[in-house]
């Protein structure tokens, strides 16, 4: 993404508030482990609740070296205490009978490199979805103003060669575009050979080395159609779902393919003035009825990460979690009753974020942001490859 989040028209201000000063807290009335007494849930409506000072050091730009070497807070929502593990300890912190709930999503390659094929003017872009057979929805940026009619080269990062040709149809409302590749062939096996993994900006790759190839998928990952991974999900190995099942924590699998709007940060002052980016999950009727009968167990479901509560969560009417196949734009704000997720596993998330307002949806609004100060001081690592908090 030239200029980290130039991909989405995003600048790297835009993406994450990060470093700095009390000034971008906007003057809201907050310091860190406590609220004023002027606080009231109200005030949880203003953006300015939501944000936090992290040191850019903080943020993960590589992985642990194993998947299960990274750091585990525990948050305990009865007691308030604050606990630290490495992510390994996960089976000794559930229950038998616990059920842990994955994203099985597949990262696209979905980021392209380019040019204008007539200006040869530099290109790149992300492709989205494929709303139509033979068409794609991409989202772009390149100098000037692109027309419906025209033409762009795609090439693989760093080479010239092969190339592929999208003919411009027509720009949608959200800026995106439908294109028109001269192949007929499955998305997929193109963007196999046009594309490399869209990280995010933070990261600081334009394009995906060996590693981010192998460690920006979970090693469950088998449906492809998501532009970000469910980063909570990349902690287990499989043997850590070996050791898991054999203490009968139970695992089922859910599917919602990672959006655009994860990229994106909420623009508005105000909550409830954001409106939730839409994204693709299923509920299968037999993952449904393992939810429900653990549930009538009494045992836990814990959900692992934010992308699995949402298609939980959407899935869940009367009590019950029922075969879910649909888009979602479900926004979790604290006072959200919830119906299906007792325990949330997760990683730290950017401030002023949608998935920051989830977490204390779960947590509560001040031992969330309690437990982000001990976060810093105790230098965890921030963001897709930083380390895991579980809410118990």
């Amino acid at each position: 993404m030239v200029g980290s989040c130039s991909i989405v028209g995003l600048s790297t201000k835009d993406c994450f508030r990060t470093g700095g000063s009390q000034s971008r807290l906007r003057g809201f009335n907050f310091v860190w482990g406590h609220l004023k007494s002027d606080v009231v849930t109200s005030d949880l409506n203003q953006l300015s609740a939501w944000q936090y000072d992290l040191p850019d050091h903080l943020i993960a730009s590589r992985p642990a070296e194993r998947r299960d070497d990274s750091r585990l807070m525990v948050v305990d929502r009865t007691s308030g205490e604050v606990r630290h593990h490495v992510f390994r300890d996960l089976p000794d912190l559930l229950l038998a009978g616990d059920r842990l709930v994955f994203n099985d999503t597949q990262v696209l390659p979905a980021r392209l490199f380019g040019f204008r094929t007539e200006t040869q003017g530099r290109w790149e872009g992300l492709f989205l979805d494929q709303p139509q057979d033979g068409v794609w929805r991409v989202t772009g940026q390149t100098r000037g103003r692109l027309q419906a009619g025209e033409s762009l080269t795609i090439h693989p990062p760093e080479q010239t060669a092969p190339q592929l040709t999208l003919t411009l149809r027509e720009k949608l409302e959200d800026g995106s575009w439908l294109m028109v590749p001269e192949s007929n062939e499955d998305p997929v096996v193109l963007l196999e050979q046009f594309g490399t993994l869209p990280l995010p900006p933070y990261i600081g790759r334009p394009v995906a080395d060996d590693v981010d190839r192998e460690r920006y998928q979970t090693v469950f990952a088998e449906r492809p159609g998501a532009i970000a991974a469910p980063t909570a999900g990349l902690h287990f190995t499989s043997s850590l779902l070996e050791i898991l099942a054999a203490r009968r924590i139970r695992q089922s699998r859910v599917t919602l393919h990672v959006g655009i709007g994860t990229f994106r940060p909420v623009n508005s002052e105000t909550l409830s003035e954001h409106k939730m980016h839409s994204e693709w999950c299923e509920v299968q009727p037999h993952v449904a009825a393992e939810i429900n009968e653990t549930k009538a167990a009494a045992s836990s479901v814990v959900a692992v990460g934010t992308t699995s509560v949402r298609t939980l969560e959407s899935a869940a009417t009367d009590g019950r979690v029922c075969a879910f196949r649909d888009t979602t734009d479900l926004f979790i704000r604290p006072g959200y009753q919830w119906k299906a997720v007792d325990q949330l596993l997760t990683n730290f998330h950017l401030p002023g974020s949608t998935l920051l307002v989830l977490v204390a949806a779960l947590a509560g609004y001040e031992l969330t942001m309690e437990a982000y100060r001990v976060a810093v001081e105790q230098q965890y690592r921030f963001y897709s490859y930083g380390d895991a908090m579980l809410i118990v």
